[in-house]
């Protein structure tokens, strides 16, 4: 793992940061570097992991999971944050089980063209996180209406709204602090 800044190893971590770390790990037992980086001050693991798990991996969403990774993938690539598209592209991919399609929609969102891969409610709710991540303070009203207009609910709206601040909150967090994946298990989900 690697960042700028110091990050407490398991072994150095005293009770309460050990806890945290074991709350942090991922289905693959590992801590990655975008919670660890919060080792020198512990309850900012526990309130992140905490807003990480019910934007993306609650039980109460309802847009498709693979979808919100999407979102995740394409408010980082407007972020420039190679390490969260590293992990939640690899997430969009295992969730997919799609090769083909998921080049397809890599190359289009890296192109900043979704509409290439998507239509409809979907290319809507991209185009609403695009622009809620590079002109937030341009945000109008009928913003909200085209997605109404799009087929989408206030609760998938929710949704994307959650995913595309939560990456813009942990975008600015890893770039800012220099954090890099060596170390990481990539993704969230398996590939099985």
């Amino acid at each position: 793992m690697t960042a700028w800044i110091k990050m407490i190893t398991d072994e150095e971590a005293g009770p309460r940061l050990r806890e945290l770390l074991d709350h942090s790990r991922t289905p693959h037992g590992t801590v990655d570097t975008v919670m660890r980086v919060h080792s020198l001050r512990p309850e900012t693991m526990n309130g992140h992991v905490t807003l990480y798990r019910s934007v993306l991996h609650s039980d109460d969403n309802k847009l498709p999971f693979w979808f919100l990774e999407v979102v995740a993938s394409y408010t980082s690539i407007l972020n420039d944050c190679t390490y969260s598209l590293t992990h939640h592209f690899m997430n969009v991919r295992n969730l997919l089980k799609d090769q083909p399609r998921s080049d397809r929609i890599f190359m289009a969102l890296k192109a900043h063209c979704p509409e290439d891969e998507f239509d409809g409610k979907e290319l809507a709710l991209l185009r609403y996180a695009a622009k809620l991540t590079t002109d937030v303070g341009k945000m109008v009203e009928s913003d909200f209406e085209a997605l109404k207009i799009a087929g989408c609910d206030d609760g998938e709206i929710l949704e994307v709204n959650q995913v595309c601040a939560y990456f813009n909150y942990s975008n600015r967090l890893l770039n800012g602090l220099g954090c890099t994946t060596d170390g990481d298990q990539i993704g969230y989900y398996t590939g099985d």
